[in-house]
């Protein structure tokens, strides 16, 4: 197969020794040219560059937010996405069943492309304004979080999960206001005003606390629609309580019993309609403020590879 091998050179789990290893596995089965990204969005037209150029697979060693940009540049083509872990997190590669060593991770992606019957097929992604995401939107504090990161870049290559905990709890004392809802969402006919935090999920887990996965979602996959969870509070008990039920496999529609939580699923259209500009992320990637998001699922959109047994 005629493969791009995209490299993010800035992230957590990537070094030059990583990267060579990893071209020399791949190139003993397949033709495997090499591009590094470089700034923003690089990512994305180096993908469709690609698509452009007979690519048969574009194989993304880097975070989620990398993934995410190529995933954008090859929705709706026939060029197949595989995944490398090179972040910190890496929540869509663990998600499929990569393990989380970037260089054990490669030979399975071999193994898998041996087999592309088996190993490659076709899914659905969402959509926030017109943008792509493969696992998850996040709408309020959520991004506040992730922004806070973001202005720490240089040391998320080091710090990985205790700058995630330490960000989070300096949002929650300092950067994000929890004295009024931010905006009020739409999904499907269900309205679900006064919202202070929201996570639109595409598949499951949320994301990785180290190796324990925040099981939000269980029946969200990568054939599904898009799942739901609404805080209409920030009060510390029900955060803890969902935080909880969340890391002992208690999530899903039984989130919706707590007082001020909404929970709905397998939807295919989601609202969300600022009381003034909020924040959001897609995919763990923080994409600023806005007054407004339409929340969309796309089936049939992208090719991906996934390990085989």
């Amino acid at each position: 197969m005629k493969l791009l091998l995209l490299v993010n050179a800035s992230a957590s789990s990537v070094t030059p020794r990583v990267r060579v290893v990893i071209q020399e596995v791949l190139q003993v089965e397949h033709d495997v040219t090499v591009a590094e990204t470089s700034r923003r969005g690089h990512a994305s037209r180096l993908a469709k560059g690609a698509v452009a150029d007979g690519c048969d697979v574009v194989v993304v060693l880097g975070g989620d937010g990398t993934v995410n940009e190529a995933a954008n540049g090859l929705a709706g083509s026939s060029t197949a996405l595989g995944l490398l872990p090179g972040g910190s997190t890496n929540v869509f590669a663990r998600t499929i069943g990569f393990t989380n060593d970037p260089v054990e991770a490669a030979s399975e992606l071999l193994a898998a492309l041996r087999q592309p019957h088996r190993s490659i097929r076709r899914i659905g992604l969402g959509s926030a304004n017109g943008r792509y995401f493969l696992f998850h939107a996040g709408m309020g504090f959520d991004a506040a979080v992730v922004e806070q990161v973001e202005r720490r870049g240089s040391l998320k290559r080091f710090a990985g999960h205790p700058l995630f905990l330490y960000a989070t709890v300096d949002t929650w004392l300092r950067h994000y206001d929890r004295t009024k809802p931010h905006f009020d969402i739409v999904a499907g006919t269900q309205e679900i005003p006064g919202v202070y935090f929201a996570i639109c999920i595409k598949t499951n887990p949320y994301t990785f606390l180290g190796n324990r996965p925040l099981n939000v979602a269980p029946e969200a996959g990568l054939d599904s629609g898009l799942t739901i969870v609404a805080l209409q509070t920030l009060s510390l008990p029900t955060v803890a309580r969902v935080i909880a039920a969340t890391m002992t496999g208690r999530g899903g529609p039984h989130l919706a019993k707590y007082e001020g939580l909404a929970y709905a699923s397998d939807l295919t259209t989601l609202d969300v309609r600022g009381r003034g500009l909020f924040p959001y992320q897609l995919d763990g990637d923080y994409l600023g403020e806005v007054e407004q998001l339409e929340l969309r699922y796309r089936p049939d959109l992208l090719s991906l590879v996934i390990p085989v047994p």
